[in-house]
């Protein structure tokens, strides 16, 4: 299991509408391959993360141009692009 953990801050005023696009962009993330879980939150600031949890480094970094493709689109509500981080160490639980 890989977490590739993306800070980002979005325009004043835009968090809305980037929660809005985020729901809109849910199968493309969902479908990147490997994909397990993803969560994106978001304070009333703008100030956020997304955690994309996958089955594997290899797997996350072979699909970095298809995610960059996906910030791409949320590019008119990011105050600038997210560098992305990956920890390999995870533990991943749900209700």
């Amino acid at each position: 299991m890989f977490a590739r953990i993306t800070p980002f801050q979005l325009k004043p005023g835009t968090t809305d509408a980037a929660m809005a696009k985020a729901d809109e962009l849910k199968p493309k993330i969902m479908g990147l391959p490997g994909m397990q879980a993803f969560t994106v939150a978001a304070d009333e600031n703008g100030k956020g993360y997304t955690i994309a949890v996958g089955e594997s480094r290899e797997t996350s970094d072979g699909n970095m141009e298809q995610a960059r493709a996906i910030w791409g689109e949320m590019a008119e509500f990011l105050a600038e692009m997210p560098t992305p981080e990956g920890y390999d160490r995870v533990r991943h639980w749900d209700n």
